[in-house]
């Protein structure tokens, strides 16, 4: 008998192994399968769909906030090219206007040197709004870098733990349809195959209560980024406008008054 356990263990253990590597084995094939479903986007059991619609529905968030952000950065790249050209050909049109109103002896000539003047002065306060717009960058980018990444990474977790928890259930509605309750074999190979569900889906749902919050939170955490900097950006903006409008309001009141020629056609 003694002599005997040696030998029966390890056929059990060998026996053990070999069907562990089968499960394995299987349960690869099931998830492969559920794969190329998705990737084909064949039509899946729509009760297991329909029990996704919340987690869908914050990936649906989560992906317009991703997408949002790029495009933020790229108007705020243009945007501050724009502004220094803006900035350069007004300055140069104010430049022109002042050495053509020095030359100019009349009271149009005072006018355009007051005009140049203003041009000039708004061009270079234009430039101020570039780094309430560097910052925003910045923020943004970061935000990109670090929150929308590790959000991302969570989200691609889950949807391999989704993958293999509908791959599992593909498995066991394989099994069920071919399962005579009077086999044992049969009966024990489905229960290991709940049992593979259970596990799967206790994983799914973890990864998925994860990334609801998470999504959640990055929703609010750029809410309260956007809201915090661009108002930086709204009061340089309002700065600008009213040192421009005084400037050139100031001159509007010095010339108040000042008749234009009138030209008459004559026939």
């Amino acid at each position: 008998y003694y002599s005997n356990y040696p030998r029966e263990f390890y056929d059990q253990y060998a026996q053990s192994q070999e069907k562990s590597v089968v499960n394995k084995m299987q349960q690869k094939y099931w998830k492969t399968k559920q794969t190329l479903i998705k990737v084909t986007g064949k039509k899946e059991d729509e009760h297991v769909v329909a029990s996704d619609a919340d987690l869908d529905a914050k990936l649906e968030l989560f992906h317009s906030i991703q997408r949002t952000c790029m495009e933020l950065l790229k108007a705020i790249e243009l945007y501050q090219k724009r502004i220094c050209f803006l900035s350069q050909e007004e300055n140069e049109l104010g430049k022109f206007l002042r050495s053509q109103g020095s030359q100019d002896k009349t009271r149009a000539g005072k006018m355009m040197q007051a005009t140049g003047k203003a041009l000039c002065f708004s061009s270079q306060q234009r430039l101020a709004l570039r780094t309430p717009l560097s910052r925003l960058y910045q923020e943004v980018e970061t935000f990109r870098y670090r929150a929308i990444s590790d959000t991302w990474l969570t989200v691609n977790r889950m949807e391999q733990y989704r993958t293999e928890y509908r791959g599992a259930l593909l498995w066991m509605k394989d099994v069920s349809q071919e399962l005579d309750p009077d086999l044992y074999k049969q009966m024990e190979k489905f229960r290991k195959v709940q049992a593979q569900v259970r596990l799967a889906k206790l994983n799914f749902d973890k990864l998925k209560t994860d990334v609801c919050q998470k999504v959640d939170l990055l929703g609010a955490s750029r809410c309260n980024l956007l809201s915090h900097v661009l108002t930086t950006y709204q009061t340089t903006l309002l700065h600008f406008w009213e040192k421009t409008s005084h400037t050139m309001a100031a001159i509007h009141e010095s010339f108040k008054g000042y008749q234009p020629y009138e030209f008459t056609m004559l026939k």
